[in-house]
């Protein structure tokens, strides 16, 4: 059966809503009352089940709006599918008020009469008393509006340094798992947690500022229902190994400060390098839309699905995280889990010791120790590159072992030589290759590793050391190597001048940059056919790839939903018998008000 077209009536409809407070509108001119319509204004939604009474031949206006928090006007086309308007709004970003997330969006349908119709018809005329009559008369059906958005605050606790994001997502969840999406990050001050092993109490000081700025984004009414977390990654996981009790303090301390916020803290932990992993590979596959996409107007399960594998290289662990070809081998190697309905099994590994900054740290101390004879001469380190540096430290991680014939209290003077081939050399000395040997998947270290399959997106210090060395745009092997080798080759002072304002790091680019050749090529057996399978991205969607947004998709299947709230709505038939009736006795009440007007004036 065809559907109805659009009412041609002359008159218009549009939107009433009071900035100062929400008040209804003239009931002379009222049809629905307020809808409140949580619609968060970073994601794009559809609302099709709301019938809003507002089909005509002119497109209907509404304003979202609370106190505030602004407002706009958006124009909308007007439908007609079977009398339901499908209320669509895009990305509201643009618009006033965004500053305050959450706020919902109130629309107000009313009948407007004449252009003066606000305020000027008494609320006892007959107009009035008809359309209320109307609503109470007509069958009405049940209808359902979006539950409330819903917050997630995670800190990554990272070695080198802490990141706040807040996530939200609507509370009528998705086949049991919340559509999350970014709403902001904040760089916590300072370094990484695990290096207030002397004064614990500021590793929680650390994250006021970020918190309170995310508590400034989130409604104030929301505040203890917002789930808070934080993850401690490779730097905490290595300090738990050195001294259990000073990770336990810190840990202890960040608590602390979390729980006396006004959230729903669930808990500061060590995350384990399998559920980093596992989490990273979430998070990429879900801003790619390889879990869940939204098509006509709804969220859906991709039917031809190419998953993604990560890399993620950090400052302590690196891990690598996809989907074989074939069956995992190894259980201890597989993480499973389900979302949006659908079950899911990967291949995940990390490697502690093997961040970018534990390496480079490893590869110091190794040549420390084998030079007897100062000063060190690093083959990493660009030519004219000289540097003294304390020893004590070195050694401070548990990732180097400490020889007797070294004295921690010296200083070390290093020397760059610029020899990219001897740098390859010295670090894959870092690797145990030879525990792979007659092994047909094996990585290194005798870690089990089925053959790399599909894309993978390498990010953290993969995606920033590339990124300096200009080379994301996914050049060919060969290019790739010549121009790391050739940045190596540069001498000290060309460098500096070439790069003004990066010194702190400068001097480690072409180590790490060889370090990743190795690390990818020879560690993780990626080749010259399957390089070009690799992304080295910051961000994919306009989202961070790391961890974070993949544990808050697995928390918020822990997190109940809400029931969608229930409204009552006419259906088209109904409403359009009703509008027509009350467009025919306003026109027999106007008729009457005129002839009883030029009955008087004769």
């Amino acid at each position: 059966m065809a559907s109805p077209g659009p009412p041609t009536l002359p008159w218009t409809l549009s939107h009433l809503l009071p900035d100062s407070a929400l008040a209804w509108p003239n009931p002379a001119c009222s049809v629905i009352p307020t809808l409140r319509l949580p619609l968060p204004p970073s994601q794009e939604q559809d609302v099709t089940n709301i019938e809003l009474l507002c089909s005509s031949h002119q497109s209907p206006r509404f304003k979202w709006a609370e106190p505030g928090c602004g407002g706009q006007r958006i124009k909308l086309p007007p439908s007609t599918l079977e009398g339901w308007l499908p209320v669509q709004v895009r990305d509201l970003r643009g618009f006033p008020g965004t500053a305050c997330p959450g706020c919902p969006l109130l629309f107000t349908c009313f009948l407007q009469l004449s252009p003066s119709c606000h305020g000027t018809l008494p609320e006892g005329t007959a107009a009035s008393g008809l359309t209320m009559l109307i609503l109470i008369l007509v069958k009405a059906t049940n209808v359902f509006l979006p539950a409330d958005t819903k917050f997630g605050i995670v800190f990554d606790a990272g070695s080198s340094h802490t990141s706040l994001f807040v996530y939200q997502w609507p509370a009528n969840k998705e086949k049991d798992t919340g559509v999350v999406s970014q709403t902001m990050t904040c760089q916590v001050e300072g370094p990484g947690i695990s290096s207030y092993t002397s004064d614990p109490t500021q590793a929680g000081e650390s994250l006021r500022s970020c918190l309170e700025e995310a508590l400034a984004l989130i409604p104030q009414t929301q505040h203890q229902e917002t789930p808070t977390f934080l993850g401690a990654t490779a730097g905490m996981r290595l300090l738990s190994q050195k001294n259990s009790s000073q990770a336990r303090d810190i840990l202890a301390a960040v608590s602390q400060t979390l729980s006396e916020s006004p959230v729903d803290f669930w808990g500061a932990k060590i995350l384990a390098g399998q559920d980093e992993g596992a989490f990273g590979w979430i998070t990429i596959n879900y801003v790619l839309g390889m879990l869940l996409k939204y098509s006509s107007g709804q969220w859906i399960l991709p039917e031809e699905r190419m998953l993604v594998g990560a890399l993620d290289l950090g400052g302590a662990s690196t891990q690598i995280s996809f989907v074989p070809q074939g069956p995992i081998l190894d259980q201890s190697t597989q993480a499973t889990f389900r979302l949006y309905g659908a079950n899911y099994s990967i291949y995940t590994h990390s490697y502690l010791c093997f961040g970018r900054d534990q390496v480079l740290r490893r590869l110091l101390a190794e040549l420390a120790q084998r030079n007897s004879v100062a000063p060190v001469r690093h083959p990493c380190y660009h030519s004219g590159y000289q540097a003294t540096l304390p020893l004590a430290p070195l050694y401070e991680s548990p990732c180097i072992h400490t020889t007797d014939s070294l004295n921690f209290t010296q200083n070390v003077t290093v020397e760059g030589i610029g020899n990219p081939e001897e740098c390859v050399a010295k670090l894959r000395h870092l690797f145990n290759f030879s525990s792979c040997m007659g092994q047909k998947d094996c990585a290194f270290n005798g870690v089990y590793q089925p053959p790399v399959h599909g894309q993978f997106y390498a990010f953290s210090n993969f995606y920033y050391t590339f990124h300096f060395l200009n080379l994301t745009s996914r050049q060919p092997l060969n290019i790739v190597n010549d121009t790391i080798w050739k940045f190596c080759q540069k001498p000290w002072k060309l460098v500096e001048a070439s790069y003004p304002g990066q010194e702190p790091w400068l001097q480690d680019y072409c180590a790490s940059g060889l370090y990743i050749l190795v690390l990818l090529l020879e560690g993780y057996k990626f080749s010259e056919e399957t390089w070009f399978n690799i992304q080295f991205q910051k961000q994919a969607g306009g989202v961070d790839i790391g961890w974070t947004l993949g544990y808050m998709l697995n928390l918020t299947g822990m997190i109940p939903a809400e029931a969608l709230t229930q409204w009552r709505a006419q259906s088209y038939s109904i409403w359009m018998a009703g509008v027509i009736f009350a467009v025919l006795t306003l026109v027999a009440i106007l008729g009457a008000a005129a002839v009883q007007l030029f009955w008087t004036q004769d």
